[in-house]
């Protein structure tokens, strides 16, 4: 009987314990005290501890006085943590429930901020990384979202900056079309070569890639014997850039882009997959 009464007593003391602990994990603190401790740990560059605080502002007072920034904050907070996606999540969620904000053109920059910084990850960070080598991705939605901040708020204090991003954006995919096109002149495949330097030429007419897509596009369509095309290639190329290294003290185009490499046939027929350059 001794035995039964001590094991009641044991499991009222651990429920009681229980409920306390619960009650302890679930006591809620006043919407100033979530939101200060959140600036304070913003403020000593903790972001972690300053996401909780906002992320507890937000469940337990999503209609506070504090809510608005409290949005703001956690994008922000979230970028400097390098979750780039929950940033771009947060920066959405902000324009659907603040339509009407003073602050939408920062949402719509951190926006894109976040996408523009997606592609790179944190090995291009800290690595020797070509970027210009990556497929772009997200940089493409980088570019609608700074392109739509400019559109709506072409006065806002995020503009330049969204300007510029725009700018390496579009360098960015021209430099892209270009290791494409080596790409493809490496495994002699000239004509998709010449495709990709037009494709700059054509789209990105004010990236600086476009000097080399017109030498690319020259010798391509020399090797594919499309002499005229060649020649108007060249003229676009004296008129534009008349000190490119292409062209000779006399004035002649000498270029070596395409100079042939000794290479097995069966590596040519499977593009370099197999056999060796």
């Amino acid at each position: 009987m001794r035995s039964v009464v001590r094991l009641l007593l044991l499991s009222t003391f651990i429920a009681l314990a229980a409920g306390c602990a619960t009650q302890k994990e679930a006591e809620v603190l006043p919407e100033k005290t979530y939101y200060e401790n959140a600036r304070q740990a913003m403020n000593s560059g903790n972001f972690n501890e300053a996401e909780e605080n906002l992320d507890s502002l937000e469940t337990y007072y999503p209609f506070g006085r504090y809510a608005e920034q409290a949005q703001l904050d956690l994008i922000y907070a979230r970028y400097q943590n390098m979750d780039l996606e929950g940033s771009r999540a947060a920066a959405d969620r902000f324009m659907r429930l603040n339509p009407q904000s003073e602050h939408l053109d920062y949402a719509l920059y951190m926006r894109g901020l976040a996408s523009y910084n997606m592609d790179l990850g944190l090995a291009a960070r800290y690595l020797p990384i070509d970027v210009t080598a990556r497929n772009p991705g997200e940089q493409l939605q980088a570019f609608r979202d700074f392109s739509q901040l400019l559109n709506r708020f072409p006065d806002s204090k995020y503009a330049a900056d969204a300007r510029q991003r725009m700018i390496a954006v579009r360098n960015r995919m021209a430099a892209l079309e270009l290791h494409a096109a080596r790409y493809y002149i490496k495994r002699e495949a000239y004509l998709a070569a010449n495709t990709r330097a037009r494709y700059v030429v054509e789209n990105f007419p004010s990236t600086p890639a476009v000097e080399e897509a017109l030498i690319l596009l020259t010798d391509t369509y020399r090797v594919l014997e499309l002499d005229d095309a060649a020649e108007d290639s060249v003229a676009t190329l004296r008129k534009n850039f008349p000190e490119s290294d292409v062209f000779a003290d006399n004035g002649d185009y000498q270029s070596d882009r395409l100079r042939r490499q000794d290479r097995s046939l069966l590596n040519v027929v499977t593009f370099g997959l197999v056999g060796e350059d």
